[in-house]
């Protein structure tokens, strides 16, 4: 079993200051894979001092030499994307192919977008005789989720870097092994010392401590709303920048003009897209809405589709789905699907309880509601799992209505046969993203929400901007 009780600050593996041990749990067979040692506040202090130092030298580096060194990290990254892969499926319960095939590489496609952002990225700009000049906001705590490893770190670390920003990173107590795995990856890419600092912890503790310090000038926060708000109170004494990108709610539009074979492909495309990573993805299209007359038809393919999907241990070869992260995630999701009946759901597929042919291991069956009204719990609260809420429109205003009736913003989705009309209901969603007609991820895009879904935006330059402080010099060009 492995005991990650090494901690890397100012260049270096060291002994924590913090002693207590947590358990990580194989959510595929519910054992203890690793223990971690939780961080303490004195810890904090430790990265934040070396952070601090080596911001004096990171921050004046040439464009050319944060490219060599996020060129390093690429490099070394790609060597050992499998062992990242292979962590994240033990820690987490991602499938071996989802793992290989898009936790892993995810990083990658990042920092590589990043890269090429950085190469053209404008630090300073002339307008009339005075300059404006972008600068390195300073130490950044970046607090990540064990959801997606890479791609949160990812989000953050390469545009921070870029931006000549040191770093104090806490991962995850769920999913620390991959966390280890990249330190030893930036230790092997020769990153300066103090410049990427990681802390093991909780969030009560290591969490509070990053998000209140005073030597940190910003934090950047994925995880729940509910955390999100804890971490803004603890930054306000300090009056830092809060980024945040939180949970979601988002919807998934079918409209009444497809075919019933282009139907059926938007109904089970969204059943199969709510289903990947176990439907543990803030923005899922986790309420799809559909015309009231097609309500039948939706149910039965999206049943259909969840009844095809195979749940197996994250081992397994082919496209399984595994289990979702811990026995506490589990509850909440049966917890859940309980109130969706007892609120009157029409349960098409799936329901509480593990798969018949799994009783070990936090198994969630691929679970489908129909006949669901916007003001249920089931459509009001994230859930996070592989669970659809299908609820239906009468007209295209009132489908409009129902999407932005949630506290959330993150994403939404529109799938229809006209591209005029399809672009024009995505122009009045109340959310920082919208995919029309299955329009795939893009690395260069902005990725953010509205209301209670965060603020701020991370990857390309929109995600750079949130590491850089503005600085306006008059005159600058007067004589």
């Amino acid at each position: 079993m492995k005991i990650l009780d090494q901690f890397y600050v100012n260049g270096q593996w060291c002994q924590p200051d913090g002693k207590e041990l947590l358990d990580v749990i194989n959510p595929a067979n519910e054992k203890v894979c690793a223990q971690v040692v939780l961080g303490s506040r004195a810890d904090v202090d430790s990265a934040v001092k070396a952070a601090r130092e080596a911001f004096l030298d990171w921050s004046k580096t040439p464009r050319e030499e944060r490219l060599q060194v996020l060129g390093q990290i690429l490099a070394e990254y790609t060597k050992r994307q499998n062992d990242i892969a292979q962590a994240i499926t033990e820690e987490m319960g991602a499938p071996a192919w989802l793992a290989a095939n898009m936790q892993g590489p995810v990083g990658m496609g990042l920092l590589a977008s990043d890269i090429e952002t950085l190469k053209t990225f404008e630090f300073s700009e002339t307008r009339g005789v005075s300059k404006i000049v972008r600068e390195p906001i300073g130490v950044c705590g970046l607090i990540t989720p064990w959801n997606w490893p890479m791609n949160q770190i990812f989000c953050k670390l390469s545009p921070a870097l870029a931006a000549g920003c040191t770093v104090v990173w806490k991962p995850s107590e769920v999913s620390p092994l991959s966390a280890q795995i990249l330190m030893e990856i930036l230790d092997t890419a020769k990153v300066p010392a103090g410049v990427v600092n990681m802390i093991h912890g909780d969030g009560p503790v290591v969490g509070a401590a990053i998000s209140a310090h005073p030597g940190i000038d910003m934090v950047s926060f994925t995880g729940s709303t509910r955390a999100g708000i804890a971490v803004a109170q603890a930054a306000a004494s300090t009056v830092k920048r809060v980024s945040q990108e939180l949970g979601g709610k988002s919807a998934n539009i079918i409209l009444d003009d497809l075919d019933k074979e282009d139907f059926a492909k938007a109904v089970s495309g969204g059943m199969q897209t709510m289903c990947i990573n176990s439907g543990q993805n803030c923005n899922a299209p986790s309420r799809m809405l559909v015309p009231a007359s097609r309500m039948d038809e939706a149910m039965q393919v999206a049943a259909a589709t969840a009844n095809a999907i195979e749940v197996a241990d994250p081992n397994e070869d082919g496209m399984v789905m595994g289990p979702v992260v811990s026995k506490a995630q589990w509850d909440k999701i049966q917890n859940l699907i309980e109130a969706g009946l007892r609120e009157g759901a029409t349960l098409a597929a799936g329901g509480m309880g593990r798969p018949n042919d799994l009783n070990q291991g936090f198994y969630v069956r691929p679970t489908v509601f129909g006949n669901v009204s916007n003001e249920m719990k089931i459509a009001r609260e994230e859930i996070f799992g592989p669970v659809l809420c299908i609820l239906a429109y009468e007209d295209e205003a009132e489908a409009i209505s129902i999407a932005n009736d949630t506290l959330y913003g993150l994403s939404g989705y529109v799938s229809g046969a006209n591209m005029d009309r399809v672009r024009e209901i995505a122009g009045q969603l109340r959310t920082g993203m919208v995919h029309l007609c299955g329009a795939k991820p893009d690395f260069t895009m902005p990725f953010g929400g509205y209301k209670q879904s965060g603020n701020g935006r991370e990857r390309g330059p929109a995600g750079f901007e949130e590491y850089l402080e503005t600085k306006a010099i008059l005159g600058y060009e007067g004589k």
